[in-house]
């Protein structure tokens, strides 16, 4: 049966998809000079490997209200944008949740 060939292709292009963007993405933070701690980067990693499934598989967040993130710097959301815009096909609500995992760790600094 086919299923099955078609399920690890998708794991492996999430996995490939999930590595290219962990690596752009603390490439980007360090270019900023924000460095997250072990916990926030175990917490990022995670959220950018859920990112790259839902890319890959087209599954859909659910709804976020945006004015939960009305506290969020600019910075930080732009960076987030920059992120969600590599991937090329996720919506603007990714940036959202992702700018909140910038936003902690830039308090590190």
């Amino acid at each position: 049966m086919n299923n099955g060939a078609v399920i690890t292709d998708v794991g492996s292009q999430t996995e490939e998809l999930a590595t290219r963007m962990l690596s752009q993405v603390y490439s980007l933070l360090k270019g900023h000079g924000i460095i997250p701690n072990d916990v926030q980067e175990q917490m990022l990693t995670s959220h950018v490997r859920a990112m790259a499934h839902r890319s890959v598989t087209g599954e859909p967040l659910p709804e976020v209200e945006a004015s939960l993130f009305e506290e969020i710097s600019p910075e930080s959301m732009n960076l987030a944008r920059e992120v969600v815009a590599q991937f090329g096909n996720l919506p603007d609500e990714e940036a959202w949740l992702l700018s909140v995992h910038f936003e902690v760790a830039k308090e590190n600094l």
